[in-house]
């Protein structure tokens, strides 16, 4: 039996690697001229934006970038005053991170971008088209993560 043949324009993997790329290569542009920010200084604020200050650790977690590319993220929105550093109360080495006035500030200014951002090119897909896209890449995540 001869061995099946890669092929790239179906294989699941490459095709979500090349739609993330797309569209995150789409974003950075708008982020990086309209407010100054790279994509993975956008996702650590998105992140603190919705909720409690955390640790660079539950960073990494969070946006499933790795803790070098997080630290530089970081770096550059505490050079920036967007983000504020406090020590960890259980954990010396460890600090939490959460948003600074000013962070919070252009925080809410980019938000409606985003979700502009999002309208737009949802506009290509109806909404059960959506839901079922969301539900499958939550299985994928899952099966990812559970995989070896």
């Amino acid at each position: 039996m001869a061995a099946k043949k890669l092929n790239l324009d179906n294989f699941l993997p490459y095709r979500l690697s090349i739609a993330s790329n797309a569209l995150s290569s789409r974003i950075a542009a708008e982020y990086q001229n309209r407010f100054g920010l790279k994509i993975p200084e956008w996702r650590l604020m998105a992140v603190l934006g919705e909720g409690a200050p955390k640790t660079q650790r539950e960073l990494v977690e969070a946006t499933r970038m790795d803790k070098v590319t997080v630290n530089r993220a970081a770096k550059a929105l505490a050079d920036r005053q967007l983000i504020a550093r406090e020590a960890h109360q259980a954990d010396g080495r460890s600090h939490h991170l959460d948003l600074t006035a000013t962070g919070r500030s252009l925080y809410d200014a980019i938000v409606p971008a985003a979700l502009a951002s999002e309208a737009q090119l949802e506009s290509n897909i109806s909404a059960d088209e959506r839901a079922t896209l969301l539900a499958i890449l939550a299985k994928l995540t899952a099966a990812a993560e559970d995989y070896g």
